[in-house]
This record gives structure tokens, C-alpha cells and sequence, in this order.
């Protein structure tokens, strides 16, 4: 480490002053300069919604806060490349080293190298921590030192590592401030005038900031944990720890989480307490998803782009913005799916459970595309997490090995039931319901013309019909599922053929663009910076990408075409019409010719992950022990023909379907080995 001159600690999602590692370093290294680079354009599409923009805001200011009382203060920075600003403050400082803490999105990866390379080649001494797992996704590895391709084989191993997660840090007692007098603070604008009516509601229901997270902690461990495995299930009251905006913002430590439940575990396994135990157990899962999520994102980077599975690809969405203007807007005619809508929009929150309904309906009953789904609750969440939210939807999509079976669809009226069985959720939200009786509350269409009456509900007017049949959406689910399955069989076919070439990377087709009508923040692209030729890393594993769209190259072999060719996904439309019937988007019919036989066996996907999902709360919610010299930047995402490994069952011993068994070239893990920057 050089010495002399100060240090520049970069906070990003871990505005906190305890157990913040890059803070800690700072302080031992001498005065130090805390800044914050605010370069929303740079995350493309996934701009930062309302309501997690107004978390940020209060969350800074809370840090900012909490820095002065130490001896200095936070350093905001308005800008469009956040490595040139940091280089900039740097020398405005004079500055002679960085510290900072890792992220695992595939944009953050690609910042952060260049950030490394470009101040490393200034001569700035830079190092990175992890403060955001409890272990570095690099470590957790089968015992062929192959990354795990299923939550309960990834969490096991977690939790059978033969060292534990660090120790959380205690908070600096006071920390000497550098020479900001040439490095003036930007004012940061989180939101406009039209937002701050709908923002001042936030402040009545949460309390952003670090010290206000490990307050919410201590009150979850030290009350709702105990009967947590108990009361996770009912959707109309606060059963989950809440604590899933503290944690994407890096507010509360999952180490310290991790520690204080164990804590807990040791002492009511002690006690005989078997509730308890269940519950830590439970809780400890959605710890455990969390870290898994940030384990697919950085293995797979395109994981919240394309299915992990290569099949699911050519699943046939329907492309209908008027069922996804009616799901948005909470008018689907199921009431436990509208009102967990409604919520969302009014709230920016939603109980685990519920998002499960939402997602579900979204995915199953409509079919429509998860990633729309994805970037809406990106758009919508206070803890709008972009690795926790692909994870969950690609789970319910059913496009990771351990995702749910692609052919359930959950019926929304027996889901309201199980969820809310009073009926008391969904009369909150969807007051036109208020005085159905509890009997027909999760599906009025069923309940008498005199009942409705009574209840001042007129179905198709005050309360709409059902969009879409069950039985119907079941149907058409098997049909497309079943022209899924021909269209896999025909690129395979073609594979075999040589006859490949018309299936190749899918930046060759115009994708359906997101919605204008819901504000969805689609026109920021992505910075686009070339990283240097010659790689090198301190403490953190790195991609070995570019970043510059690329195409599969026609010299790979036919393996290599079929591990690496891009899903035709479907994108939230522009220039759809609204009032248009569905359709399916196909692939090029002529493929189909080359089916030998129509007959097709019916998938059932792996749903290892299912319970572990089911039975967590939506929590969106270690340093490595090995030294790093440097050396050849290690691929990102292993090859796929390099391990074949069975999907696992789930804790009922359901197994994996014999098609999967028999067809395992057809289910492989999409190989993304280089990353485009376009979000």
C-alpha cells in the first residue's frame, strides 16, 4: 500500500458506516475522502424507479449524517461515467488510493474493472472487499471447482464451507477528513415535483438509513423470527423482516444478519425450541437466495435477459399489452392478483407471497413475456433488485434448472385462500369488494346475482370479469409448451444438419421495445467503454468479456453455436397496438420442416428451487481467504460442455422428468461468454 496522500472511499449500494470493509481500510490507511457518484444513464434500461430513487435520497442523507458526526462528510457527484469522476476527484484530492466495495451486476463488473485499470494506470493504489455476501461468488465452487447450478447444492455447500463468514466490522470511532476544498459537491435530484406528493406518503411506513436498518433487524430477531415459519404465509399483515430495501441499499450487513440469527439458531437449539429452529431455518433461506441470486448474476450475466435454459428460448410469448396494461393497473378480475397490484403501485411494496401470485398469474395464466414483469417491478419496488428479481423470475418462469415445473399454473382462487382466508388483504385493496362475503371473495364470477347485489358489485363494470379462463390459459399453456418443444427439436435438427445459420445471435433481430405509456426510463443507454488489452485485478474476480455487441462467430463449432445462440425474447412493446389480439411470436417456420416426429414428450422442469423460493420471505433482499497475484483474468461463465450435471430434485425427492434424463444436450446452461453492453 503507498503511503502518504489520502484515500477516497467509493460508496455505492453499502451506505453504512459499520461492517463497511472499503470504510474500515480508509480509516487504518489515514484521511480519507467518502464520495457517492450519482450516473443513473450508465445502468441502460434499469434506471432507478420513484420510490427507489426517494429510498436513495433519504438513505444518503442519513449517511451523510452519520460521516459528519465521524470527522467528515459525503462527497455526492453528479455524472454520465462515473470512472471519470472518480479519476477526477482522485486528483482534485490528491488522492493515492481507492477503496471500494464490490458489486456483482454484470454493468457494475465491467465498471469497476475499467475503474481499476484506468486509476491503476494513474499509479492510484486500488482495492475492493466484499461487503455484500458471505461468500465471494468465486469461492463456492463443487468439488470439481465447477460453479453449482442449483440453490439447494449452491446453499448446502455455503453452509458446509470449512471457514465461516467474517465477523461483521464495528464502525469507525472518528475518521480524519482529506482536502475536499477543490472537490465541491454536486446537488443530487432524486425527484421531480409531480413525484414528491406520492413520495411524503413513503415516509409514514419506512425509515431509510443504515442505523435505522439495524434497528428494523434487532426488532425482526429479536420478535417476528420467533413465529416466523408460522405467520410467512399470511399476505395481510407484516410476517417478513422488511429488511429488503436496508439490504439492496447495503444499509444492513448480511454478515451481521447472518451472525445475529445464528446466534439465535445456537440458543433455541439449546432450549429444545423446535419452532424457533424452523424459523432461523427458514430465514437463513432467503439469506441464502439472496446470495444465490448475486451467484447466477455473476456466473451467467445475462441471467436477467435470456433463460438459463436453452430450451425455454423458444417458448412462443404472447405479445398483448393490453393484458399487461390490465395486470399493472390491478384489473384482471382475480382479486388476490389486483390487489396485490394495487398495492404495489400505491406502495411500492409486496409481500413475498404475493409476488409469487402476481408473477405467476403474469407468467402462466397470461404468458406474457418475465422479463416485462421483471422491468415493472424493477420500475415499482422500493427494493427493486435487479439479481434477486431475475432469479425470482426466471424461477417462476421456469427457466433455471431448478424453477418451478413450466406447466403448473397456480389457480388465483385457491392461492387467495391458502394466503389471505379471511378475505381481509384483498377487501384493504380493492375496496369495490368490501362487502362480498368471505365465501366468494377470491372469485365473485361464481357468486349469485343476489350476493353481488347486496355487495353493490356489478362484474364488468364496477369489477371486471375474469381476463382470462383458467381452464383456457391451462390449454393454451400445453400448446405452447408443445410448440416450444417442436421449435427445440428443429434447431437441434439444424445443429446436426449444418443448417444453422438462420437462428443466429439475436441482436440481428429488431427486439419489441418497452412500453413509453408507463415511463419505463428505456432511452439511457449504457456507457460503452473498451476495456484496455491488458487485464490484471487486486482482490476481486473479473469477466473476461467485451463490451461491444458481438456475434456469434460462424468458425465455432456446431456445439458452440447451439450453447451460445441468443433466445428470441420477447421485450415490452412500443408500436404494438393496444387493442390487439393476441399473438405469438414464431421462429422461422421454415425450421419445422426438419421435425422427423410430431409426436413430443410433455417437459416437466426441475423444481429444486421451488420450496426454497416458497418458503422464504422476498428478502431482495467473507472476505476470500485465497491471495490473488494476479495472473490470466479468469472466463466468466464456465463452459457448458465442461459439466453436465443432473438437476437436482427437490426436498420431496420429486425427481427431474425422463425427458430431461434423456434429453440433457436440450437443457444445458446457456454458455453467455461475452457480455454487450446494452442492459
Amino acid at each position: 500500500m503507498s503511503g502518504g496522500g489520502c484515500s477516497v472511499v467509493w460508496f455505492r449500494r453499502d451506505l453504512r458506516v459499520e461492517d463497511n470493509p472499503a470504510l474500515a481500510a480508509g480509516v487504518r490507511a489515514g484521511s480519507v475522502v467518502c464520495v457517492f457518484i450519482w450516473a443513473p444513464e450508465e445502468e441502460g434500461p434499469y434506471y432507478p424507479g420513484r420510490v427507489s430513487r426517494w429510498w436513495l435520497k433519504h438513505s444518503l442523507a442519513h449517511l451523510d449524517s452519520s460521516l459528519r458526526s465521524l470527522g467528515t462528510s459525503l462527497i455526492t457527484k453528479r455524472s454520465t461515467d462515473s470512472v471519470s469522476s472518480l479519476l477526477e476527484v482522485v486528483i482534485s484530492t490528491g488522492a493515492t488510493q481507492l477503496f471500494f466495495n464490490h458489486l456483482y451486476d454484470p454493468i457494475s463488473l465491467v465498471r469497476d474493472h475499467r475503474a481499476k485499470e484506468v486509476l491503476t494506470a494513474q499509479g492510484i493504489a486500488v482495492r475492493s472487499f466484499n461487503a455484500d455476501l458471505l461468500y465471494e461468488p468465486w469461492d463456492v465452487n463443487d468439488v470439481n471447482g465447477r460453479p453449482f447450478t442449483t440453490f439447494d447444492a449452491f446453499w448446502g455447500r455455503c453452509l458446509s464451507m470449512p471457514y465461516d463468514p467474517d465477523a461483521p466490522l464495528l464502525p469507525p470511532k472518528r475518521i480524519i477528513s482529506g482536502d475536499t476544498s477543490r472537490c465541491p459537491s454536486d446537488t443530487l435530484v432524486f425527484e421531480d415535483e409531480s413525484e414528491k406528493g406520492s413520495n411524503a406518503l413513503l415516509a409514514r411506513a419506512w425509515s431509510p438509513g443504515w442505523s435505522n436498518a439495524d434497528k428494523a433487524l434487532t426488532t425482526f430477531i429479536n420478535g417476528p423470527l420467533l413465529e416466523y415459519s408460522q405467520n410467512r404465509r399470511k399476505a395481510d399483515g407484516a410476517t417478513t423482516s422488511l429488511l429488503s430495501p436496508h439490504l439492496h441499499f447495503g444499509e444492513v450487513s448480511v454478515r451481521k444478519a447472518f451472525h445475529l440469527v445464528r446466534m439465535k439458531q445456537v440458543l433455541w437449539a439449546n432450549e429444545g425450541n423446535k419452532a424457533g429452529e424452523e424459523s432461523v431455518n427458514l430465514f437463513l433461506k432467503s439469506i441464502g437466495l439472496r446470495e444465490y441470486s448475486r451467484y447466477i448474476s455473476f456466473n451467467h450475466p445475462y441471467s436477467h435477459e435470456r433463460p438459463l435454459l436453452g430450451h425455454l428460448k423458444f417458448f412462443p410469448w404472447i405479445i398483448n399489452q393490453s393484458y399487461f396494461k390490465a395486470w399493472r393497473q390491478g384489473r384482471t378480475g382475480y382479486p388476490l392478483v389486483d390487489a396485490g397490484m394495487r398495492e404495489l403501485w400505491a406502495t411500492g411494496w409486496l409481500h413475498d407471497r404475493i409476488r409469487v401470485v402476481v408473477s405467476s398469474f403474469f407468467v402462466k395464466v397470461l404468458q406474457l413475456p418475465w422479463r416485462w414483469g421483471m422491468k415493472y417491478f424493477w420500475d415499482t419496488l422500493l427494493d427493486a433488485d435487479l439479481e434477486s428479481d431475475a432469479l425470482g423470475w426466471q424461477y417462476i418462469s421456469g427457466t433455471i434448472p431448478d424453477g418451478r415445473e413450466f406447466d403448473r399454473i397456480d389457480n388465483p382462487q385457491f392461492e387467495g385462500y391458502k394466503f389471505d382466508p379471511n378475505g381481509e388483504y384483498v377487501r384493504k385493496w380493492l375496496p369495490e369488494l368490501a362487502r362480498l362475503p368471505t365465501e366468494w371473495i377470491h372469485h365473485p364470477w361464481n357468486a349469485p346475482e343476489s350476493v353481488l347485489q347486496a355487495a353493490g358489485i356489478e362484474l364488468g363494470s364496477n369489477y371486471p370479469l375474469p381476463i382470462v379462463g383458467i381452464d383456457a390459459a391451462k390449454t393454451r399453456l400445453q400448446e405452447a409448451l408443445l410448440e416450444m418443444w417442436q421449435h427445440e427439436a428443429a434447431s437441434r435438427a439444424a445443429v446436426e444438419n449444418g443448417t444453422e445459420e438462420g437462428l443466429g445471435d439475436s441482436s440481428e433481430s429488431t427486439p419489441i421495445a418497452f412500453p413509453q405509456d408507463i415511463q419505463m426510463e428505456e432511452n439511457y443507454e449504457p456507457a460503452r467503454n473498451n476495456l484496455p488489452a491488458t487485464r490484471r485485478y487486486e482482490d476481486q474476480m473479473v469477466p473476461s468479456i467485451t463490451t461491444s455487441l458481438v456475434r456469434v462467430e460462424e468458425e465455432e463449432s456446431s456445439m458452440e453455436i447451439r450453447n451460445l445462440v441468443e433466445e428470441t425474447r420477447g421485450e415490452v412493446p412500443t408500436n404494438v397496438m393496444v387493442d390487439q389480439e393476441p399473438r405469438r411470436d414464431t421462429l422461422n417456420q421454415g425450421v419445422l420442416q426438419t421435425i422427423r416426429n410430431n409426436t413430443l414428450p410433455q417437459p416437466n422442469a426441475a423444481i429444486g428451487l421451488q420450496h426454497a423460493i416458497e418458503d422464504s420471505t422476498a428478502e431482495s433482499s467473507s472476505s476470500s481467504r485465497r491471495e490473488r497475484d494476479g495472473g490470466v483474468v479468469p472466463v466468466w461463465s464456465p463452459s457448458t460442455s465442461s459439466y453436465s450435471e443432473q438437476f437436482a430434485s427437490d426436498d420431496n425427492s420429486i425427481g427431474t422428468s425422463s425427458y430431461l434424463q434423456r434429453h440433457p444436450q436440450s437443457h444445458q446452461i446457456m454458455n453467455w461468454r461475452r457480455l454487450s453492453q446494452t442492459g
